[in-house]
């Protein structure tokens, strides 16, 4: 193990961390037909992450990879996801960002669609807010951007990369696909996701009731 570039004992932490996170968040219903995909900040140079593919719900240590900060396979034959590039731009820009999760619950998949000709989904006014790292207040507002779909990665992460310079995020939605979010840990990365959900589903409830 000695002659792998990265710390081998700490990535078997970190599939072991992802593993126990992800097969809960399965269980939730959030990562239907082998679909999302997460990681663990390794160091400066590698990210762990879940191999393409695999039943969320049923990941052993075999189902996390390694790959370095341009996306590429480190010392495997596994693929990685085709969405890895949107990890890995995330780990080169901000060190401080430990985890990223990305999910596909049915609240999320049905937001996307609904604000997708919004560009941005509005969350105002919520206590829930204060659950976003640096906010202290209800009394504010986040917008959670909506990005077309592509299957053209590179283009995906640049427009990405174009919202990073002029606002810090916690997360973003993909039209007709799912929620990107992110922390400084996988516990500060959960709670982000979990917010999320939450209160996407206020919005859509709230819809419901609007239009009722």
């Amino acid at each position: 193990m000695s002659a792998l570039p990265y710390d081998y004992h700490r990535f078997c932490d970190l599939a072991g961390e992802i593993i126990i996170n992800v097969r809960e968040l399965a269980a939730r219903g959030w990562t239907p037909a082998t679909s999302s995909n997460f990681s663990r900040r390794l160091d400066d140079r590698f990210a762990a992450i879940t191999v393409s593919g695999r039943d969320k719900g049923k990941l052993k240590e075999s189902d996390i990879m390694v790959v370095d900060f341009d996306g590429q396979p480190v010392a495997t034959e596994h693929k990685p996801s085709a969405e890895t590039l949107l990890h890995t731009q995330l780990y080169k820009r901000f060190p401080e960002i430990g985890c990223v999760l990305h999910t596909h619950s049915q609240a999320q998949t049905v937001a996307s669609r609904l604000f997708a000709g919004a560009g941005h989904l509005r969350l105002e006014g919520y206590e829930l807010l204060k659950a976003f790292h640096g906010n202290t207040t209800h009394e504010t507002m986040i917008d959670v951007p909506v990005f077309a779909n592509t299957q053209h990665m590179p283009t995906l992460a640049a427009q990405v990369d174009a919202l990073l310079d002029k606002d810090r995020l916690w997360g973003y939605l993909i039209d007709g696909h799912g929620l990107y979010a992110w922390g400084r840990d996988m516990a500060e990365a959960r709670r982000h996701l979990e917010a999320f959900e939450f209160l996407i589903n206020c919005e859509l409830e709230l819809r419901k009731l609007h239009t009722a």
